[in-house]
């Protein structure tokens, strides 16, 4: 991919003012698009779209709010007057193992990872043209989750059928979608989770451990999970449509 492939295509990237969607707008950013970056942290977006320059802007909503998502795109388009990919990454979850799980979970688990991504992507479609791309940022819990984790890689994996029936849904549209689902990435919430869990002075051992788990002796770094959505994005990647690539180490393939 050259350095400027997607010189000023407009992006939206949900959750993109920490971790995995920041590295993404960044990436997008340096390859000449104009990024919108969504959140419900006004000072959260504020601070990555000054790290990012001018070719970012911010919109304060909330995925699970469909009302929210309508108003993102009506801005953008008002903005740019154009929409070429969405980015859909805003996720969140629960460690609570069966038993122990409550309604609030439970709703709050699937309002952000799998209703969210539902009208991020719907509310997207009449403003996308034929060369449009979606990349919808899943999980390696999607196949393999872990103890504790059954809402979340429910969540995940009912995002991944949701693009098995979408790419035959918009058919002819021009449009492609993909999920891109990492495994373990080293980002600064999963160090604050691993520092309450287990006290600070034992967050790198156990990311340490976490990496000698996967093919690869390590997890990934958030600028590497970037640089494939980047891929699924870009036309590049123009005959991949309705995929769920694992950026993970291998870690899903044994």
């Amino acid at each position: 991919m050259s350095d400027m492939d997607m010189k000023d295509k407009v992006a939206v990237i949900t959750g993109g003012s920490s971790g995995i969607g920041l590295a993404i707008a960044e990436e997008f950013a340096q390859r000449g698009a104009k990024v919108v970056i969504t959140g419900r942290r006004q000072g959260a977006l504020d601070d990555a779209a000054a790290g990012i320059g001018t070719s970012c802007s911010t919109f304060r909503g909330d995925v699970a709010v469909a009302s929210d998502v309508e108003a993102l795109y009506t801005k953008v388009m008002a903005r740019h007057g154009r929409l070429d990919t969405v980015i859909a990454n805003a996720g969140a979850g629960y460690h609570s193992p069966l038993g122990s799980i409550t309604e609030e979970e439970f709703d709050q688990t699937f309002n952000t990872n799998a209703k969210g991504v539902l009208f991020t992507v719907q509310a997207a479609l009449p403003f996308l043209p034929s060369g449009g791309t979606v990349v919808i940022i899943g999980s390696t819990g999607s196949i393999n989750p872990p103890r504790g984790m059954s809402m979340y890689g429910g969540a995940k994996a009912a995002v991944r059928d949701f693009v098995r029936s979408w790419i035959q849904d918009t058919k002819g549209s021009g449009i492609r979608i993909n999920v891109l689902s990492p495994g373990a990435v080293d980002t600064e919430s999963l160090r604050s989770a691993l520092a309450r869990a287990q006290g600070a002075d034992r967050v790198q051992s156990e990311i340490d451990r976490m990496g000698a788990g996967s093919p690869i002796g390590r997890i990934a770094q958030t600028g590497e999970i970037a640089k494939a959505v980047a891929f699924l994005a870009c036309d590049d990647s123009s005959f991949i449509h309705g995929v769920e690539l694992f950026a993970d180490g291998g870690l899903a393939q044994v």
